[in-house]
């Protein structure tokens, strides 16, 4: 037994307590339906459509930017926004990554200026926020759970975006540029997926799963 901040810990009951997470994520992943996947595929393909239309946006306004092209980040967090809106609607494991593949892979098919790399983009952007949803058991799905979990899904393009894209823009941009994606991602992939799950909710539209509840 050890004492730590003044509390006792039982190692016995941390044991258990580790082993009973494991049980609940293995339970998770074997307690998918069809119905569960036929709406992982019907979220990928339609935030597909919208990321491509996102990808004309940011073609249509890039010129808006050349006096400080980090700015442009400012519209980047709805290419972030499937993996987690995926994980908060089915609420299990393995949820936000295959809607955010499955986003990615329709936005390539439909054609890209980036090719078939949006895919590797895609399946990182719905590893990250997977992690989030895994250190919370698969149990907690609050505003600022979805919050989180975007945020951190920002963290794929703020690293690999200034290593691929911005490499010869100066540190303080690159640094900028990391920094924005993250904001946008937590506001408009974070909230707006939470706040548009709890529409759905309301509309009756999620009646098969556990976020039904909002």
């Amino acid at each position: 037994m050890s004492t730590e901040s003044g509390r006792e810990t039982d190692p016995e009951q941390t044991g258990t307590e580790r082993i009973g997470f494991v049980q609940g994520v293995q339970a998770g992943l074997r307690s998918w339906r069809t119905v569960d996947i036929v709406v992982a595929a019907v979220i990928g393909v339609a935030v597909g459509v919208v990321f491509w239309l996102w990808n004309i946006v940011w073609s249509v306004t890039t010129p808006l930017f050349v006096a400080f092209p980090p700015g442009q980040a400012v519209v980047y967090g709805m290419w972030l926004i499937s993996g987690v809106l995926g994980g908060l609607i089915i609420r299990k494991p393995g949820a936000a990554l295959l809607t955010s593949i499955a986003a990615a892979s329709v936005s390539a098919v439909l054609g890209t200026q980036w090719g078939m790399q949006v895919i590797l983009d895609g399946a990182l952007q719905g590893i990250l926020p997977e992690l989030v949803f895994l250190a919370f058991a698969y149990k907690r799905w609050n505003m600022g759970v979805a919050v989180l979990a975007a945020a951190v899904a920002g963290l794929s393009p703020a690293l690999r975006d200034n290593i691929v894209y911005n490499v010869t823009w100066p540190l303080h941009y690159q640094l900028t540029y990391g920094v924005i994606v993250v904001i946008s991602a937590a506001l408009i992939a974070g909230v707006g997926a939470r706040l548009l799950t709890t529409a759905l909710a309301k509309s009756g539209a999620l009646a098969p799963f556990p976020s039904a509840k909002g």
